[in-house]
């Protein structure tokens, strides 16, 4: 989930690491353009009835559908059990519809089947989420961790999910615990990429407005971006749009209170003739992405 601490300008001088998707899933990865819409469900159980929409992002432990062990390479192995949403995937795609599946990337979730196998000294403060913290994404450091990671990508392909919504990939101005620069953060984002292509998987760049570049919007399919309406901060999103990628988007009620804008339809009145221009694919939604949701 985002937080923001306010928008830096920061000069980036790194070398992208992935242009395009590589390799044998090449032509297969989806690539959902600007008109594309989708729910966003990653708590509660998922209705039986699906939405009218092209996409589905769900969370990823909720969708395992049976019992199994992944192997973390230099780690051992991680069980994981039948999720809450158990078999929601074959659904979706019953339904013709593509299942994106939610984890976490850049932080370490105490709750996860695999958080033990985290070394202490790569996990930072408190993202402002129950039982979250930021993990250090700088290169000598997420060396120690990125087989977990990869591991759920594994995971994640290993139970149908065709992409991946990669969160937590944007300390910057957010007091991580850890002196991590914009290179960092964008070297890391563009390592989720390439490591999502590998395994064939669509993936989507979440949030991370500090780094969005010619190089990040080539390395990823699809963009989700929360609240750059209330944080005014939407046209340094829209490159993904003129590059012909969807842009999923979503403004979360519950923040806007603070401006006396506290209801959906009065959400609905601030952000949607805007986000028609935009072409984006807005939700509005309580705070955390579950069932309920009204579009533009």
């Amino acid at each position: 989930m985002r937080i923001h601490s306010g928008v830096l300008t920061v000069a980036l001088a790194v070398t992208a690491l992935l242009a395009a998707p590589q390799g044998a899933y090449a032509d297969k990865i989806w690539r959902p353009g600007p008109d594309t819409t989708w729910q966003w469900q990653i708590v509660g159980k998922i209705p039986k009835t699906l939405e009218k929409v092209d996409m589905y992002d769900i969370d990823l432990e909720a969708a395992v559908p049976s019992a199994r062990t992944v192997n973390v390479p230099g780690f051992g192995g991680v069980k994981w059990k039948a999720g809450e949403n158990a078999g929601v995937i074959d659904r979706i795609h019953a339904a013709g519809k593509v299942a994106i599946c939610y984890l976490d990337t850049g932080a370490y979730e105490s709750y996860r089947p695999d958080a033990k196998l985290f070394p202490k000294q790569v996990i930072g403060a408190n993202t402002g989420w129950d039982d979250e913290n930021w993990l250090d994404i700088r290169p000598e450091s997420a060396s120690k961790f990125a087989p977990i990671i990869w591991a759920r990508l594994d995971l994640a392909k290993q139970i149908g999910c065709d992409g991946v919504e990669p969160d937590q990939n944007n300390p910057l101005g957010n007091s991580p615990g850890f002196p991590i620069t914009a290179a960092h953060q964008k070297a890391w984002y563009l390592q989720v990429a390439r490591q999502a292509h590998a395994r064939g998987l669509s993936v989507g760049m979440k949030n991370g407005v500090e780094v969005i570049d010619r190089d990040t919007v080539a390395a990823f399919d699809w963009a989700l971006n929360e609240e750059c309406f209330y944080y005014s901060e939407c046209d340094e999103v829209k490159p993904f749009i003129d590059a012909g990628k969807a842009v999923f988007q979503t403004e979360f009620v519950d923040v806007w209170k603070d401006k006396k804008v506290n209801t959906v339809a009065k959400v609905r009145q601030r952000v949607c003739s805007s986000s028609r221009t935009h072409r984006f694919a807005t939700l509005i939604k309580s705070e955390v992405p579950d069932r309920t949701f009204q579009t533009c």
